[in-house]
């Protein structure tokens, strides 16, 4: 299986996004460009902004007013909260696997 081809935690477009906005507002391609450059993902339109439609109702960022017609986003208190629990869960993931990985090794 081709490494692209697995779906991951760490790359899903709803996360990438609020990790992205984690470093202050954003509009599209500018979540875009930096999330290739973080995370090794480009999402394309669709994933984009179907993630943000679905971000944006459930609470977790809010769109901010148009800038030269760009529409930045930022995280809402509760994105930030989201964010903050889903890092602790990977973190999680990473050293279980980790000590699995050492034991084997064994």
């Amino acid at each position: 299986m081709q490494r692209d081809t697995i779906r991951t935690a760490a790359r899903d477009p709803g996360l990438l996004i609020l990790a992205s906005l984690a470093a202050g507002p954003r509009h599209g391609y500018a979540m875009v460009e930096d999330i290739a450059r973080f995370g090794g993902a480009r999402l394309g339109p669709g994933t984009l902004y179907g993630a943000i439609a679905r971000l944006e109702e459930a609470g977790l960022i809010e769109a901010l007013d148009a800038v030269d017609r760009r529409r930045p986003y930022r995280l809402t208190a509760e994105g930030t909260r989201v964010l903050e629990t889903e890092i602790d869960a990977l973190e999680l993931v990473v050293a279980t696997v980790r000590n699995r990985l050492a034991e084997a090794m064994r």
